[in-house]
């Protein structure tokens, strides 16, 4: 289905998807990609369908949390109320990092833009580590699928089996580290004196 409709059903898929609409969305991507290297799609075209469809999903959803606000949207988005509660969590600690690297953790992308939307968070920032977060998400799945080519089956379900394992922990590491850093920054400029005028 993909080969037929091309990039356009991609730019849907991932802009419903990332809203929350139930779409194996890295799945989807790394078809994508076989699908160019053998020329059955257009990898510029492919990208840019992937790129902006879940530049736009992500974008719709931080619109929603800042003007609806979550409350309102737990009952239309059909995401568990344990995932918006998991994201919202994770965003006060971790913030915009969040954005950028939540991508990769199912059931947190989708609530990541609404819960920045809802903090508020200004959209400078939020387009910053969310977009580039996008860009990086979708040139991972679209590269697995282009590098196996015609063995994208058992390259993704080795991913599904072992990716757990890895990105979870690699994302509590990172996370880690940069909430030691910010801490150590807030404390230094703490103990700084103030200049004298």
């Amino acid at each position: 289905m993909l080969g037929m409709y091309g990039p356009g059903m991609l730019f849907a898929a991932q802009m419903f998807g990332i809203f929350g609409v139930p779409i194996p969305d890295e799945l989807l991507l790394t078809i994508a990609g076989a699908l160019v290297r053998e020329g059955k799609l257009n990898g510029f075209w492919t990208a840019v369908a992937a790129v902006s469809g879940c530049l736009c999903g992500v974008t719709l959803s931080y619109t929603l949390g800042r003007t609806v606000g979550i409350t309102a949207l737990r009952r239309i988005v059909r995401v568990p109320d344990a995932a918006f509660d998991r994201a919202q969590r994770w965003f006060h600690r971790i913030g915009r990092w969040l954005l950028t690297f939540g991508y990769f953790i199912p059931g947190v992308r989708h609530c990541t833009a609404i819960a920045a939307g809802s903090a508020p968070l200004s959209y400078r920032e939020f387009a910053l580590f969310c977009y580039s977060g996008g860009v990086l998400w979708c040139a991972v799945f679209l590269s697995l699928g282009y590098v196996t080519g015609p063995h994208w089956r058992r390259a993704w379900h080795t991913l599904h089996d072992i990716g757990p394992y890895v990105f979870v922990p690699l994302f509590v590491v990172l996370a880690l580290v940069l909430y030691f850093s910010w801490r150590r920054t807030r404390q230094d400029t703490r103990a700084t004196p103030p200049a004298q005028g």
